[in-house]
């Protein structure tokens, strides 16, 4: 039985939150939602249906799931797992991505091909998923992705609308006012919907708003006139709203809590961090513990020149190794990189960064381009296996305690230089050392604070700067502090009481129908329409469950991992 919302033997809360456009703030307010949700007492848990990102995180039982998710998980104070991200799908080019099912790698597939036909084939897991959490939590709270009024790819949808319907669930859609047209945003998306999509849009969120809210005031009053919906908040911009984000180009902790105006330095120097912006670039969330650090200056490059003034480049991680060394040679980054180590200038590379700095890549897996010549830095030659490593390890380097994760194909054999990480005997774990030049597949170990100080420490003396790290910088805690920052948007700017109103008693009965409406369904389309207006499906029987798993009972997580070869095997015939 559910503590707040829930009666016995029906599911929890539920709200989705979806977005006007892509960045619209999905990500933040339901971050926010949660951890107001949970400084209330509310058992809540974050879902996003599907996510594309190449921003992503193990999970303690090793599954992988976007950053986006495990970003919320920490917001509503909960441990992350693969139910709250059921479908990640990694880009690999522009025409494909790498689909990742609940947590474990399945296949490549066109988009195409993921449209036509794949992406029904998972609306079964997905809802499945999200019910597992509805009963196990007070509430859960969904993220949506892009716009739901993305009238060409409804028909397939799993991740807006689709799973809306499918579970009953109110939505609240956000609009980014700094961009400008919020109101022909927050009209026109609804108005694209069609009477049983529109049936569950139950207000809306201004996101990012500048100045005196009572000037928006006459706007909302006509936005509730034309659409029969109310405004449930107006959030102001706030600098520097730290989170992981699914993609995009940012340094996230960067100016968001340690700006040099208000901690400057504490040596004489400041160190300057030049981060190569290589394509597919993945989980470039790495360089945050850098960016949080008093008079640590962190940007992104793309030009041989930028590396000139740099204490540390870094090599971040990709989803396209090969593609990437061949992008750092054409700008003459690979050449720059060289000299740097060749003068005993500190370079770090991580993940897909280590394996470019080796001397020998071969790859039939990702790139499918055989053996290619790396930049022959570290003593290194990986090798690319079917099989992705997803981990969470734990070490040592520099005499401080290490922790990290792990998402490669890469295999690395290492044939010199020194151990990056070890165990607790000395024993080299990952990664590899030679002079200045650092390489390790471990993400993540720079959010371990006295390694980072440690590493810092020794970069500033091989790059002759009179730098210090700060001894109190704590990455966790102002993590902590930035999801407390959003929650207290939610809390200081939005109607709470509506909010839980909808979480609470779901869609409210008799909201408008808004003119034109979506298009008239496809019949195929009409067909999963209809599926998604049924209830929760009874679970199909299987060796863990002969007779099923119960009415309206989602299945457990367990069986949902044992069965993922069976989705598997399904989305593999349909690979290019």
């Amino acid at each position: 039985m559910n503590g707040r919302f829930g009666q016995s033997g029906n599911p929890g809360g539920g709200l989705l939150v979806a977005g006007t456009t892509s960045d619209a703030g999905k990500s933040v307010v339901t971050a926010g939602i949660c951890r107001w949700l949970v400084r209330q007492g509310v058992k809540v848990a974050p879902f996003k249906a599907q996510n594309m990102s190449l921003n992503s995180f193990v999970t303690r039982e090793g599954a992988e799931i976007g950053r986006a998710q495990a970003m919320q998980a920490a917001a509503a104070r909960v441990e992350p797992t693969a139910l709250m991200n059921p479908v990640l799908l990694k880009p690999g080019g522009e025409r494909s991505s790498q689909v990742v099912l609940l947590g474990k790698p399945v296949g490549e597939l066109s988009a195409r091909g993921y449209h036509a036909g794949r992406q029904e084939e998972l609306f079964g897991t997905v809802t499945d998923c999200l019910a597992e959490l509805r009963r196990t939590h007070d509430a859960v709270i969904c993220e949506g992705a892009g716009s739901p009024a993305e009238i060409n790819l409804r028909r397939s949808d799993i991740v807006n609308m689709g799973i809306a319907r499918a579970a009953r669930l109110p939505v609240v859609v956000v609009g980014d006012i700094d961009r400008g047209g919020v109101f022909a945003s927050f009209f026109g998306t609804t108005a694209l919907l069609s009477r049983e999509d529109q049936a569950l849009v139950a207000g809306y969120l201004v996101n990012k708003f500048r100045g005196d809210v009572t000037l928006l005031e006459p706007g909302l009053e006509m936005l509730k006139q034309l659409t029969g919906r109310p405004t449930l908040g107006v959030l102001p911009y706030a600098h520097g709203l730290g989170i992981d984000e699914e993609d995009g180009l940012r340094v996230s902790l960067r100016g968001a809590v340690r700006e040099s105006v208000v901690a400057p330095p504490v040596g004489a120097d400041v160190l300057r961090v030049a981060v190569c912006a290589v394509p597919l670039m993945s989980n470039f969330t790495d360089v945050d513990a850098l960016a949080a650090e008093p008079g640590v200056v962190v940007r992104f490059v793309d030009r041989a020149e930028e590396l000139a003034d740099a204490d540390l480049v870094v090599l971040p991680g990709t989803r396209g190794t090969v593609r990437a060394l061949a992008w750092l040679r054409e700008r003459g980054l690979a050449d720059a990189v060289a000299r740097r180590a060749a003068e005993g200038r500190p370079v770090l590379g991580i993940c897909g960064g280590f394996q470019m700095l080796g001397e020998r890549i071969e790859d039939e897996v990702e790139s499918k381009a055989g053996t290619v010549a790396g930049l022959g830095l570290l003593p290194v030659r990986v090798r690319f296996a079917p099989d992705k490593t997803l981990a969470r390890p734990v070490g040592t380097a520099l005499g401080e305690p290490v922790e990290g994760y792990e998402i490669h194909h890469g295999v690395a054999e290492v044939s010199g230089g020194e151990a990056f990480l070890s165990d607790d005997r000395g024993r080299s774990l990952d990664g590899c050392r030679a002079g200045s030049v650092w390489g390790t597949h471990w993400h993540g170990s720079l959010e371990s604070d006295g390694f980072r100080r440690a590493f810092l420490r020794r970069v500033a003396a091989d790059a002759g700067r009179a730098f210090v790290p700060a001894p109190d910088t704590r990455f966790g805690a102002l993590r902590e502090e930035q999801l407390d920052r959003l929650g207290d948007l939610i809390e200081e700017h939005a109607d709470t009481d509506a909010l839980l109103r909808l979480i609470e008693k779901g869609v409210p009965t008799g909201l408008p129908f808004v003119p034109p409406g979506a298009p008239r369904l496809s019949p195929a389309t009409s067909a999963h329409a209809e599926l998604t207006e049924r209830e929760p499906q009874r679970c199909s029987p299987c060796p863990a469950h002969p007779r099923g798993c119960g009415e309206n009972d989602a299945t457990v997580a367990q069986h949902k991992t044992d069965d993922a070869s069976d989705h598997s095997n399904s989305l593999e015939r349909g690979a290019p």
